[in-house]
């Protein structure tokens, strides 16, 4: 079942509760916890890195000094998808406390797999599994992406570029990937209601050549001002070719994602070519998780989290991103969560959400 604002606002009063016990206790957590990424891992300085650190927050450790890695938790990253059900199953058998899976390529895998194994609890982002022993977690993607389409809409504008144009590179084609899409197109075109936006998937969570080959034309052949990538460590691709590109004395931009991405584009001090990063707090999706899974009050079912639960938004550590601009965001985010701006997605206008993509120069 999808949450209502009333379970959605109960969510954020269990996590910020979650948070505060986390940091209080005097024991580490002794419960076994299994991650299970997509593509390339915890290294992808994205998507699965937020759900690492989520992870590590829970038990009370950081990057570096995982002192219960091995024990209490590990990460097996699945590479090809054709191997998720045996990862799974291999995973399972295993009998951990807790199995946290991260993106929509292992769904079907987990749809399979989930009911061989009754008494496994698992916890999926991005998945949307009915069954009793499967947790969903799904984000308004639609709603931060808009953000950051406006934030970078908004700087040029206030950059006085005229006539801009945007890109947006996409890692694997899906709903969820959908949603990113079409809110960064909404969010660019409530400023520039006539601006060309370009994308391209590179059909790989791995392959920063493809993207990086994409923003390189973009850049030079299209004139495009910003391009926002949702392709796990693909996107890395696109931000060294904004670094590359702002070295040079070029104004372009590369937009992050799911967590603050400033130090992947960093060239200098205080110098970043990513002008704002779309966050997606998987983190606490998975703190939530494990919190419930420790006081043995697991429970199945989807939880949709958006702006109204802080769950999305956009970041502003690049000291080059207008204070200007971010004055005016405040608004959009007032509008968004009073629902007088609507923001389209797969999920709430399957639709609409498709026009909008089909007004996109896909290259």
């Amino acid at each position: 079942m999808i949450s209502t604002p009333k379970k959605s606002i109960f969510f954020l009063s269990c996590i910020i509760l979650a948070l505060v016990c986390s940091c209080k206790r005097n024991e580490k957590p002794t419960i076994v916890t299994k991650l299970v990424t997509d593509g390339p891992g915890i290294n992808d300085r994205s998507f699965n890195a937020a759900a690492w650190e989520g992870m590590l927050a829970f038990y009370g450790d950081v990057r570096g000094e995982e002192e219960g890695f091995g024990e209490y938790y590990d990460v097996v990253p699945c590479r090809e998808p054709a191997q998720a059900v045996s990862v799974l199953r291999q995973v399972a058998m295993d009998e951990p406390d807790l199995i946290v899976m991260t993106g929509f390529i292992l769904e079907k895998a987990l749809e399979y797999v989930a009911p061989m194994y009754p008494s496994q609890n698992f916890l999926c982002i991005d998945c949307n599994i009915d069954a009793p022993n499967v947790q969903n977690f799904l984000f308004a993607a639609e709603e931060g992406s808009y953000l950051v389409g406006v934030a970078a809409a908004l700087q040029a504008q206030e950059e006085g570029v005229q006539n801009p144009s945007f890109g947006f590179i996409g890692g694997v084609e899906g709903d969820i990937i959908a949603d990113f899409e079409a809110g960064y197109v909404q969010g660019v075109r409530s400023v520039f209601p006539d601006a060309i936006v370009y994308d391209r998937y590179v059909n790989d969570w791995e392959k920063p050549d493809l993207a990086a080959e994409a923003a390189k034309k973009w850049y030079d052949e299209k004139g495009v001002y910003a391009i926002f990538s949702a392709a796990g460590a693909s996107g890395n691709g696109t931000i060294a070719q904004a670094v590359a590109h702002r070295k040079l004395g070029k104004n372009v931009w590369a937009i992050g994602v799911d967590r603050d991405q400033f130090e992947e584009g960093s060239y200098g001090v205080g110098k970043s070519a990513v002008l704002t990063s779309m966050i997606k707090r998987v983190d606490l999706a998975v703190v939530y998780g494990l919190e419930k899974t420790a006081k043995n009050s697991f429970s199945s079912g989807t939880i949709v989290l958006g702006l109204k639960e802080s769950a999305v938004g956009y970041t502003s550590t690049n000291p080059e991103f207008s204070s200007t601009v971010q004055k005016k965001m405040t608004g959009v985010i007032a509008s968004i969560v009073m629902e007088r701006i609507k923001v389209a997605g797969v999920r709430t206008n399957p639709q609409e959400t498709k026009n909008i993509l089909e007004t996109v120069e896909r290259q």
